[in-house]
């Protein structure tokens, strides 16, 4: 069975069918750079970029970097234009791809949701946390397999700054940080969160997860279990397209 997922983020919008029981891409995916300004319309021409290039007709998931209620209407915006606050982004994008079936679903939710399914998170029990680390931080929080939808820990405040300011992929970028240099940031918040949820099992997600070598031997003194994500970088696009398959 294949569905469609869509991954929006900061700095790009990628996609392709899924094949839902191998977990994985059913063909090479197509990326777009994110617009600037990353307003609702202009997103949506890009996702359906994405779409039109594979001729694709079904049901599309798709992740936006923010809260998402209902599957529908989007509450935050933090690593795209604010105008997508209050925007039906089911209703915006399943018009701009001319009536298909659409679902929307928080980013880092629909990844964690592919990792648990799929990969470092499959079977495990107890508390699950997926970090991913890109533009922003996203958090997908699981309780014995289950889903706490839109928890956003990549906003708690860590010394005085908002903790994705500081450890992202994108800081890291910013600020010319070493790999090394950076996780010890990492660890830091990695400390914070586990401080809040006593976690057995941390799954890093994101670009970086393909380069967990260069960082996961520096980040010491954490209880938890730390991995690197399974489906790295295209846990999104899967998540986005299991929830589509649910209609949810």
């Amino acid at each position: 069975m294949q569905i469609f997922g869509v991954d929006i983020g900061g700095s790009g919008i990628k996609g392709a069918p899924v094949d839902l029981d191998k977990g994985d891409l059913a063909q090479e995916r197509c990326k777009v750079l994110t617009p600037h300004p990353s307003t609702p319309d202009a997103v949506a021409d890009g996702v359906k970029e994405v779409v039109d290039h594979f001729g694709w007709t079904g049901p599309v998931g798709v992740t936006f970097p923010g809260v998402v209620t209902d599957g529908t209407t989007i509450r935050s915006a933090a690593n795209v234009d604010k105008s997508w606050v209050n925007t039906d982004a089911r209703v915006l994008l399943g018009d701009r791809l001319g009536g298909l079936p659409v679902t929307v679903v928080n980013d880092a939710d629909a990844a964690g949701v592919a990792e648990v399914h799929f990969g470092a998170g499959r079977g495990r029990r107890g508390t699950v946390i997926l970090l991913t680390f890109g533009t922003g931080i996203g958090s997908a929080v699981f309780v014995d397999g289950v889903l706490v939808p839109n928890t956003e820990l990549g906003h708690l405040e860590l010394h005085g700054h908002e903790a994705e300011k500081r450890a992202s992929s994108k800081a890291r970028e910013d600020h010319e940080l070493t790999w090394e240099h950076w996780a010890r940031r990492v660890q830091k918040y990695l400390a914070h969160v586990e401080m809040l949820f006593s976690p057995e099992l941390f799954v890093i997600g994101g670009g970086v997860s393909r380069k967990s070598e260069r960082f996961l031997p520096h980040i010491q003194g954490i209880k938890a279990e730390i991995v690197p994500a399974q489906l790295q970088n295209n846990a999104g696009i899967v998540g986005a397209a299991m929830r589509a398959a649910t209609g949810r």
